[in-house]
């Protein structure tokens, strides 16, 4: 049993970095974690069997009896999580900033439905290896700019390119509410905020655009139009449109156009003030990708830890909630996911429940929850075992990572570097 293990560290550092991990060929048993499934539950001494990519049982170690495996990972005293998810995520479309020839997060024009941010996708990227040794192992690819950006994608983060990566593609289309009010920038003094006078006739122009796409798909013309092609699926449910949104009124005027145009799937991206209109998002079923947790209020008035407690607010009110990371370095940030949910556990949500905002709820809301997000029989084996608890930053310590049964490495450019400079001061002790 030891030499399977062993052989499985060395092909664990046998990889080559950015090398995408085999089909799993072996059947695999890991014992004696405490697993945490994502929905809310809790396995104090589980057994996880994965067969074929798949995870073919899970329970209490003290109650079922495994088959024989060909690998065995004592896992005892250490934690099993699902693989975190990162929504709203441009993670794979920009390289460097101010390189412009490795930025594709974004399409000139206002109204880009068919912009597909998926075949622009980089599975090779530098910053897709340093999010899998935080437990992040999928993300939503989403484009940017304009007042529709585009259609997303969800991948898994262990791929040759990004048909192999894609885990469902063209989930959703996204869109930039405009605000009601306008300041000139963060320096702006209280003086400097505005309303918005031209909130109405933009709202009428989304109206006017949905009204033309919709109106074109029910109709029997045989001239294609690319953009209208691609809003197909919003009055069915088939794809889910995401509003970027974070006012109250916005927030509240996003709802009624969601009513008003028979749009089954809707999610709020941002919803900073969700937390004050929460009963109106749970009547119409409406889920909430919260604003950056880490970062400052948006007023200077406000509580100061409203960031944090955010979450917490939405989740009592019963509104189904996730965390992305959109804004400043939001690509480099996508490995700190499970510290933002860590945050929210310390101002309110117990672990399980902070657990569920970058897992299980998470999968509900990109729809993907039939195989990812949680650890179930029968579901796709995405997860990863930890040292100690992988949503504090000092025992969020990885050593087995595995992507539908794949088992992934854990290299990247910043191990890369730890090694070398470990030698080097070493070598300066000596």
């Amino acid at each position: 049993m030891k030499k399977y293990i062993v052989i499985l560290f060395i092909s664990l550092f046998g990889f080559a970095q950015q090398t995408p991990a085999p089909k799993q060929s072996r059947s695999i048993l890991i014992t004696g974690a405490k697993a945490h499934l994502g929905n809310g539950k809790v396995i104090e001494n589980s057994l996880l069997s994965i067969v074929n990519g798949k995870i073919a049982a899970i329970g209490d170690a003290t109650v079922m009896k495994p088959s024989k495996h060909d690998i065995t990972i004592d896992a005892s005293g250490k934690h099993l999580y699902p693989g975190f998810i990162a929504p709203n995520s441009t993670l794979g479309l920009v390289e460097i900033d101010a390189v412009r020839a490795s930025d594709d997060e974004s399409e000139i024009g206002e109204f880009n439905p068919h912009v597909r941010s998926i075949i622009a996708y980089n599975a090779e990227s530098k910053l897709v290896e340093t999010t899998r040794p935080n437990g992040v192992l999928m993300a939503q690819i989403t484009p940017r700019g304009g007042r529709i950006s585009g259609t997303s994608s969800i991948v898994q983060l262990d791929a040759w390119n990004w048909e192999d990566a894609t885990i469902k593609t063209d989930d959703g289309i996204h869109l930039n509410w405009p605000r009601s009010y306008s300041r000139a920038g963060w320096w702006a003094e209280p003086g400097g905020i505005e309303t918005n006078k031209n909130y109405e006739p933009q709202i009428k122009e989304i109206q006017t655009y949905f009204d033309n796409a919709f109106a074109y798909l029910n109709s029997k013309t045989n001239k294609k139009d690319i953009p209208f092609e691609a809003m197909k699926g919003l009055q069915l449910g088939e794809k889910t449109l995401y509003v970027n949104a974070n006012g109250e009124k916005e927030i509240i005027d996003a709802v009624l156009f969601k009513k008003k145009n028979n749009i089954q799937k809707m999610v709020i991206i941002g919803g900073y003030y969700a937390f004050k209109v929460a009963t109106l998002l749970k009547e119409n079923n409406v889920s909430v990708l919260l604003k950056r947790v880490h970062d400052l209020p948006l007023l200077e008035d406000e509580d100061v830890n409203l960031p944090y407690k955010n979450a917490k607010l939405l989740v009592d009110a019963g509104v189904l909630v996730g965390l992305q990371n959109a804004g400043d370095m939001e690509r480099m940030q996508t490995r700190n996911l499970p510290f933002y949910a860590g945050t929210c556990a310390a101002w309110g949500l117990s672990k399980e429940q902070a657990l569920q905002l970058i897992s299980g709820n998470t999968a509900k809301i990109l729809g993907i929850d039939n195989q990812y997000g949680t650890l179930e029989t029968g579901k796709s084996a995405t997860f990863f075992i930890s040292e100690g608890d992988a949503l504090e930053m000092k025992t969020n310590i990885i050593s087995f990572a595995f992507i539908d049964g794949r088992h992934l490495s854990l290299e990247s450019h910043h191990t890369e570097l730890y090694e070398r400079y470990k030698g080097k001061f070493e070598q300066q002790k000596k």
